[in-house]
């Protein structure tokens, strides 16, 4: 048997694992980045000439800082890289045939076009695992149309199915970009565990829109038994009553209610001693208390008006209710809940400068995972990477930033 080697324990699941990061915006980042808390070496590949929209400052945030990209490059390294010098695009090759998996999200074409596309990078390592991350697939009619997040959802169906039942369909944004990176990062792992038993790489292809189809099943058997398509229900869901969101006092502050069985109904009704509602025969079964969901609502909003969001959820979660506070980012930030589990971290950059971040949303019990490395600046790991990776003298390193190259 081979000795216990408890610092090879200690390392995190993917340590030594490397991943050539072509991506921009949010879904192709966040999958890069998962996969650099799971210890991977992550090298962002980009570039002055054209960086990546979400660097810059975004006032909408309340702060002139690239808030967006800090969330989705922290844990990363930097290398400059003019992808329209062909000598620039001979040193991408080099750092793929040094790394593991190749990460990229520009539109269908952009790679093979720049002379790194699957075909190609399989000529500099024939193991490589590449994963491609756009709006509608590599593949198809539309495989070229632009998309953001909130196309992603649109095209997918969620927006049909999401806002209230007399208004438009609503745009869901962050949470596409998020559902399609946490996608891609999976379907990466799975191709390098077959790479690593069969030593066979391959192109994963994840299409944001169809990400989104995944989640729409219920809908779908919905219309293939009825043949009418569902419709918005807001904060309803079907055959369930309360469901809800209850204002409570405060400024714009709600507490979400969800009562999915008789024995949780009669806790909550005893929880806000309503008696009376355990004797009335239109709220005797589900079927009859979701007919009447309207008049529990406004005798629930009544409850929930008068006491904090705290007190509401205190109060029902001992009766066993499933209930919570709608958070705010500042909520989020100052729970203890998260602050004792580590989820909300604080981070110090080089300068000084300290900011709170969400950490790895997993707990290995022996590799843990890691969120150390302050968002880089742009190109603040060249000579790492140039020099240390690629073997490149500093003489060459500076002869390509004078050349516009390392750029």
């Amino acid at each position: 048997m081979a000795p216990f080697d408890r610092a090879a324990i200690a390392k995190p699941p993917l340590h030594g694992v490397r991943v050539a990061d072509f991506t921009l915006h949010a879904a192709g980042p966040f999958c890069a980045h998962l996969l650099s808390l799971l210890g991977a070496e992550c090298i962002k590949i980009e570039s002055a000439a054209r960086p990546d929209i979400f660097r810059k400052p975004h006032p909408v945030y309340g702060r002139m800082t690239a808030a967006t990209f800090d969330q989705v490059a922290s844990n990363k390294l930097s290398v400059q890289l003019n992808l329209k010098d062909p000598r620039g695009v001979e040193l991408a090759r080099r750092i793929v045939a040094v790394s593991d998996i190749v990460a990229e999200s520009f539109r269908p074409g952009v790679m093979d076009r720049l002379g790194l596309g699957y075909e190609a990078l399989r000529r500099v390592k024939s193991d490589i695992v590449m994963v491609s991350v756009s709006a509608s697939g590599q593949g198809g009619p539309e495989r070229g149309y632009a998309g953001y997040a909130p196309l992603f959802g649109a095209a997918g169906g969620l927006g049909t199915l999401t806002g209230h039942e007399d208004g438009p369909p609503t745009e869901i944004r962050h949470v596409m970009d998020h559902s399609s990176g946490l996608m891609a990062a999976m379907a990466a792992l799975a191709a390098y565990l077959r790479r690593k038993r069969t030593g066979l790489g391959q192109h994963v292809d994840v299409a944001a829109r169809e990400v989104a189809c995944g989640f729409i099943g219920d809908a779908l058997l919905h219309f293939a038994v009825t043949g009418a398509p569902p419709r918005r229900a807001g904060n309803d869901a079907p055959h369930i009553a309360p469901h809800n969101v209850y204002r409570c006092a405060g400024e714009d502050a709600w507490v979400s209610i969800a009562v999915t069985t008789d024995e949780e109904w009669r806790a909550l009704a005893k929880a806000m001693h309503r008696d009376d509602w355990l004797d009335d025969p239109r709220f005797a079964c589900a079927p009859s208390r979701w007919s009447c969901r309207r008049e529990l609502d406004a005798g629930i909003g009544a409850w929930t008006q008068g006491r904090s969001r705290e007190l509401v959820t205190r109060v029902l979660q001992a009766a066993g209710v499933a209930a919570f506070p709608s958070y705010t980012a500042q909520d989020i930030v100052d729970d203890t809940h998260l602050d004792a589990r580590g989820a909300i971290r604080t981070m110090t950059g080089p300068d000084g400068e300290s900011r709170r971040v969400v950490g790895p949303p997993w707990r290995f019990s022996r590799t843990p995972a890691s969120l150390e490395r302050w968002t880089p600046k742009l190109g603040e790991h060249n000579e790492y990477v140039l020099g240390e990776l690629l073997g490149l003298a500093p003489a060459e390193i500076e002869a390509l930033v004078a050349a516009g190259v390392v750029y």
